[in-house]
């Protein structure tokens, strides 16, 4: 392995794991501390997933480009922005480091390392959810690295995934990382191993759907896409 992709791949992998941590971490204390109120727990755990994401994003974006994610990594691979053998690497890391992200969430609160989520999250109106949350984070991603300047984007995904977290059903997982990890922690963020497979499904569909989209809607050559795709190091 390069060393270069060497660093992007424990970049991704940290900010994983971190992202991780506070997405599951702020449901359990939110759960904790709301009293039985499920709507104040989900407010804290939404202020602390969004600002958490924009810090991450910010601090590993020059690095791997911060996805966090495989539908990113996937779409930036189609686009063009990173290598396929570098998606490769990516996207096993990403689910490693949203697996040991869970379970430093899970230690922090003295709970078990890793346990099965039995948190209903089934049906038509979840796995829609989660099309249209994906969608429009790869979206919110094309749009503003196109048309904008890359600073933003940080702040316009973390924004994107706030708003997400209430207006779809799912509560905009959005990511099959985050799906597949959070299993592994039966609390206020977890999800039913069972209900994993059709969440990803969805999350794929909708990241494809918004990419091919806005492959029509703002073209680029393919000597601009390592630069106008999401940011990273080569």
């Amino acid at each position: 392995m390069k060393q270069n992709l060497a660093r992007q791949a424990v970049a991704e992998g940290l900010g994983t794991a971190m992202l991780l941590a506070a997405v599951v971490g702020s449901g359990i204390m939110a759960e904790r501390l709301a009293g039985g109120n499920a709507a104040v727990a989900l407010l804290a755990n939404t202020i602390a997933t969004g600002a958490a994401l924009a810090a991450l994003i910010l601090t590993f974006g020059g690095i791997s480009g911060a996805h966090f994610n495989p539908v990113v990594t996937l779409c930036d691979a189609w686009q063009k922005g990173i290598s396929w053998p570098a998606a490769a690497i990516y996207i096993p890391v990403q689910f490693v480091g949203a697996v040991i992200g869970v379970a430093v969430a899970n230690i922090m609160f003295g709970l078990p390392v890793l346990f099965a989520s039995t948190k209903v999250r089934a049906g038509g109106a979840q796995w829609f959810s989660e099309f249209v949350a994906t969608f429009g984070l790869l979206a919110v991603i094309w749009g503003c690295v196109r048309l904008h300047n890359k600073i933003i984007v940080p702040f316009a995904v973390a924004a994107y995934i706030a708003a997400a977290y209430w207006f779809t059903a799912s509560t905009s997982f959005a990511n099959p990382a985050v799906t597949f990890a959070r299993a592994f922690s039966d609390t206020f963020a977890g999800i039913r191993p069972m209900d994993v497979p059709a969440f990803i499904f969805a999350q794929l569909l909708g990241g494809f759907a918004a990419t091919f989209l806005f492959a029509w809607l703002v073209p680029i050559s393919q000597a601009e896409a390592e630069t106008v795709v999401v940011p990273h190091t080569k």
